[in-house]
């Protein structure tokens, strides 16, 4: 009889040298050696009550046939996902206190999460308008008697115009200001107010009015007080006596979440050299700006 063929020997490595790659990137199961899954721990014994991950699919079947797949999910059980066992009874092992200290969490979790989205989305967030109105026509609601001793002449068609939305109720008017004799418009007044119903606009308003300089530094902010629940007042004069320049004076006013502003401009250029119709001083335009939005507030209260 002849002797069969030896399989093939791989070449001798020298000594210390690595070995040589695999084709199969993990070790052969099947195959001990080094590096092999020899020297891994093999699978553990299947535990009665337990599902076995490594264990082979089971078939079942009626006897005297071939096994087919257990119905529903090809691994047994009931759903795709290894079933958790239940902690132990009684005992109160590691594991038993570990699931119960995630479901305790998992709730705390859905409380903590409830009572956020019950104080931002409650009456927290309920639109803070302090009773103001924004009427159809601003102009009939506006008090500006304080300017009426230097501009006796009514404007017979001041302009105004209302938005009514959800989100914003706006209401505008502009009033043109006349000296005795005067043709045309001398100076000019306007108001405004924000009604907003959905968001508050303290921080903008702040941010806006009271770094007004920042932005441009020829004007001086101060700040006002007694008027609503914070309000600054905006100026600038480049007149500086002669018969060029301009007069401006803002005051915004924030109670709660609306918002209000009167404002009032003058450009020398449209005054006659006349003495009687030299413009106001700025000291005289920010009192009569106070006093005026304080009636004109209180005419737009419920």
């Amino acid at each position: 009889m002849s002797t069969p063929p030896k399989p093939p020997q791989e070449p001798e490595q020298p000594s210390g040298a690595p070995a040589p790659p695999s084709a199969y990137p993990y070790p052969n199961p099947q195959s001990p050696g080094p590096g092999s899954a020899a020297s891994y721990p093999p699978p553990a014994a299947p535990v009665p009550g337990q599902q076995n991950f490594y264990a082979t699919p089971t078939l079942v079947g009626q006897p005297g046939q071939p096994g087919q797949p257990a119905a529903g999910y090809p691994y047994g059980g009931q759903g795709p996902y290894p079933q958790v066992p239940p902690p132990p009874s009684g005992g109160g092992g590691g594991a038993g206190r570990a699931v119960l200290w995630v479901a305790v969490g998992a709730v705390v979790a859905s409380a903590a999460w409830a009572a956020g989205v019950f104080l931002i989305g409650g009456k927290g967030a309920e639109a803070d308008l302090r009773g103001y109105t924004a009427p159809a026509n601003l102009c009939s609601s506006t008090d500006y008697s304080s300017f009426e001793t230097e501009y006796p002449d009514n404007d017979g068609s001041p302009t105004h115009n209302a938005l009514k939305d959800p989100a914003l109720d706006e209401s505008y008017c502009s009033v043109n200001l006349k000296k005795t004799g005067s043709s045309y418009a001398d100076a000019y007044l306007s108001t405004q107010v924000d009604l907003h119903r959905k968001s508050d606009p303290g921080p903008e308003f702040t941010a806006m009015w009271k770094n007004y300089e920042e932005r441009y530094p020829d004007y001086d902010v101060e700040t006002v007080e007694d008027i609503g629940e914070e309000a600054y007042l905006v100026s600038e004069d480049t007149t500086s006596g002669s018969t060029s320049g301009s007069l401006y004076a803002t005051l915004a006013v924030r109670d709660g979440w609306t918002t209000y502003t009167m404002s009032y401009s003058a450009y020398l250029s449209s005054y006659d050299d006349d003495d009687d119709k030299d413009p106001p001083s700025l000291e005289d335009v920010k009192d009569w700006l106070k006093t005026d939005s304080k009636a004109t507030l209180d005419q737009l209260k419920d």
